[in-house]
């Protein structure tokens, strides 16, 4: 105990008697960037790769895992076996969040998970009250193993026949994992192109990004539907846009890359080109995963992908973007405003002020760190198509991980602004929604200005 006290006490006090206190956002972006620093010695050792990754290589590959991207300067075929399962476990840490196998480890150990570890697995998902948090944690453990789970053996199903037993069990979990946590890595040098006209491996990824994309909070609420609890409003904003944002976009990609031949228009059959559709409609969400060329979709599908990559997927999934919700409450609030009605409203309930005000905040920031990052790469990525690096620039943001191409053309400060931008659109919207969601005590009021919008 004694050692303990001396050990921990430089570490929890600065001079002066100061205390360091960092808020959960704040450890949350340390914790990624300690992962990111450690998966970047991790694959410079020698058994990580068939040749030495230089030390830029290295950290924007741990970089993308971590912050569960996909984005990538080298093929995954460039690891050895060795690094691709160290690789694995960065984008399985990073897509759960490291504060939740703390919280596992001391439920496991038997002890109460302390306040600040509560705080902060709350904020990871964000959840809004401690109560059942305990639960929560158990919740996503379980569906997350079995929804991987799952996803391996149906992938397995597959790939088994065509690779054999072990390599085709590795591919199987390997691209199981990295589905369901969006984290957009394969084992092949071309993406799942070859696969696009597989049905079972295209319905299993496409049901481990879903659901992987849902968010826990979610999952959590269907399972208990079962025994007669009613869903959040959440909840149901969250499956209905989810389903929306789907089907409208798979019928959007159908008409608009129909008749392209380096994409919908080279497949045999509507059946492939619905399905290849509809995986194209999905990976946006923040899988980075696909079946057909990035590079050869047509402007305005690249323009709609863009906008799926903007808003992500669910909150308290391991998705980024803007998320759904936030999405969803934008277009609450116009149309709120289009009709006259004070307040927005969805499913007969009423969308809170302090709802609409973190929404716009995300929103705004999320955009404000695109436009940084894109105007940077401007200038360092110069004579590159102004259309690819918004792509890059908004799949980084969103921690997406789709590409046209560019990753590894880009030079050193472009690979930086990079790995900042995945860092960044990783915490940031997190960050974001936990210092709004915190009340703080009502200062001077001041009257109200008339400014014009509009």
């Amino acid at each position: 105990m004694r050692f303990r006290r001396r050990f921990f006490k430089p570490l929890r006090s600065m001079p002066h008697g100061r205390v360091i206190q960092l808020s959960p956002p704040e450890l949350l972006l340390l914790g990624f960037v300690f992962l990111s620093l450690l998966g970047t010695l991790i694959l410079m050792l020698p058994i990580s790769a068939h040749s030495p990754l230089s030390w830029n290589e290295a950290l924007f590959t741990a970089t993308s895992a971590v912050t569960v991207t996909g984005l990538t300067v080298i093929s995954t075929s460039e690891l050895t076996l060795f690094g691709q399962v160290m690789l694995l476990c960065m984008f399985q840490l990073g897509g759960l969040g490291f504060m939740t196998f703390t919280a596992m480890t001391l439920m496991i150990m038997g002890m109460r998970i302390p306040l600040h570890h509560q705080n902060l697995v709350r904020e990871n998902f964000n959840h809004t009250s401690f109560r059942d948090l305990t639960q929560l944690v158990r919740t996503v453990v379980t569906f997350t193993l079995l929804a991987q789970g799952v996803g391996m053996v149906l992938l397995a199903s597959a790939w088994i026949p065509e690779h054999g037993l072990w390599w085709g069990l590795w591919l199987s979990l390997f691209h199981a994992i990295s589905g369901f946590n969006g984290a957009g890595f394969t084992l092949w040098t071309d993406g799942l192109i070859t696969q696009v006209a597989d049905p079972m491996v295209n319905a299993a990824v496409i049901m481990l990004i879903v659901a992987g994309g849902l968010g826990f909070v979610v999952v959590a609420e269907v399972r208990d539907s079962f025994r007669g609890h009613k869903l959040s409003l959440h909840s149901r904003i969250m499956l209905h846009a989810t389903f929306w944002l789907i089907l409208v976009s798979t019928v959007a990609i159908l008409l608009l890359e129909w008749s392209n031949q380096a994409t919908l228009g080279g497949l045999d059959g509507f059946g492939v080109r619905l399905q290849a559709a509809l995986f194209q409609a999905v990976t946006p969400r923040s899988a980075g995963l696909n079946t057909l060329d990035t590079a050869a979709l047509r402007e305005p599908t690249t323009l709609l992908t863009i906008l799926l990559m903007f808003i992500g997927a669910g909150p308290g999934s391991a998705a980024s973007g803007i998320k759904i919700t936030t999405f969803v409450v934008l277009i609450l609030v116009a149309r709120s405003f289009v009709r006259g009605s004070p307040q927005p409203t969805a499913f007969g309930r009423a969308i809170p002020d302090s709802t609409v005000f973190k929404a716009i905040a995300v929103a705004l920031g999320v955009l404000l760190l695109i436009f940084t990052c894109l105007f940077i790469l401007t200038i360092s990525e110069p004579g590159k198509d102004f259309l690819d690096l918004t792509f890059e620039a908004v799949s980084a943001s969103g921690a997406v991980g789709l590409s046209r191409g560019i990753t590894d053309e880009l030079s050193l400060p472009g690979q930086l602004t990079v790995i900042v931008a995945m860092l960044l659109g990783r915490a940031g919207p997190i960050s974001l929604g936990y210092f709004l969601a915190i009340r703080r005590p009502q200062g001077v009021k001041y009257a109200e200005g008339q400014v014009h919008i509009g």
